[in-house]
């Protein structure tokens, strides 16, 4: 099987057309033609993953199609963007028939759910690799930006944050879940869900917002620096989103969702006044969202415990060069 089958047969355009809004040429020719609406940004987002680095060797084919192409979507959620064409660079070892057909099947179904067109790429041998890139758009000046959080906001995150640390926990045996949480975290691992239809809510609410792909403190701290401000995190607050496994030997849930990462929700500020509107509003359309703390002035992290204490919380999270 060579290149040019495999794209065909796998990736060609009969088969992973969705809406394709705005392409006026996909996959076949040099280069893809798209167009964008009147009054429209675009957004552009690039990820590469790596065997045994972003997903454990074992993982199953259709489960890395899927996350390849969900945690682009969830950069174009972070941004309040609407998610229109990607891009596949794909370099194997072998041409796998049984592989691939699982791989795009994850791939292109994931696409197939939030509108989104394949319109090129490229396929090559060596290590197995898998690079995308999104293009979204965005009505101009809408776009929400790291950089704009203020002093007096509150924060809040969506879904559960930790429960994708946990499950790669599990997998290396680092911890014991029941058999239940282990499904539920290893499918959040696995088969993260990109949060577009709640970041594009959230064009008329948050005043900054990043997705949670490096662990929450990290992220948030993405945030304070590029905005110029501290954050308090209420760890109680924090506790009522995490997932149901108690404190486990070496990797406590609050930990977990600190600095685990691969959760892909949305972490964002909302001006004080937004909030009750905010809650009200978002509890009829979508699932977990808790408000953990508060941005304030000066630098980093603090945690508050029940009693009222302080500590200090390390900007730490996945980095490719320090991990």
């Amino acid at each position: 099987m060579d290149e040019f089958s495999i794209i065909q047969q796998y990736f060609s355009d009969a088969k992973s057309r969705t809406t394709q809004v705005g392409v006026i040429l996909g996959i076949g020719d040099d280069a893809a033609i798209i167009r964008p609406a009147d009054g429209e940004e675009l957004l552009f987002t690039t990820d590469t993953l790596i065997n045994g680095v972003h997903f454990p060797e074992e993982t199953a084919p259709d489960a890395i199609g899927h996350k390849a192409l969900a945690v682009n979507l969830s950069d174009i959620a972070a941004m309040a963007g609407q998610a229109r064409w990607f891009t596949l660079a794909l370099s194997l070892p072998e041409p796998d028939s049984t592989w691939l057909k699982a791989f795009s099947d994850g791939l292109l179904t994931l696409a197939k759910q939030f509108g989104v067109s394949l319109v090129g790429g490229d396929t090559t041998r060596g290590p197995l690799s898998i690079t995308l890139s999104v293009i979204g758009t965005i009505p101009e000046k809408m776009a929400i930006r790291r950089s704009t959080a203020r002093p007096g906001d509150a924060v809040f995150v969506t879904g559960q944050p930790g429960m994708a640390a946990l499950g790669l926990a599990a997998i290396n045996d680092e911890i014991i879940l029941s058999d239940i949480e282990q499904s539920k975290c290893r499918n959040k691992l696995d088969y993260p869900q990109p949060r577009l239809l709640e970041g594009q809510f959230l064009r008329n609410y948050a005043s900054s917002m990043i997705d949670t792909s490096d662990g929450l403190a990290a992220d948030l701290s993405h945030i304070l620096q590029a905005s110029g401000c501290s954050a308090v995190i209420d760890s109680e607050r924090l506790k009522n989103c995490l997932p149901a496994a108690a404190d486990l030997p070496g990797k406590s849930t609050i930990e977990a969702a600190l600095h685990g990462g691969d959760d892909y929700e949305l972490l964002f500020t909302i001006p004080a006044s937004r909030v009750l509107k905010l809650e009200q509003s978002w509890r009829h359309s979508f699932p977990l969202l808790t408000h953990i703390g508060e941005i304030t002035t000066g630098e980093g992290i603090l945690l508050r415990d029940s009693n009222g204490d302080f500590m200090k919380v390390a900007a730490r999270g996945y980095n490719h060069f320090n991990a």
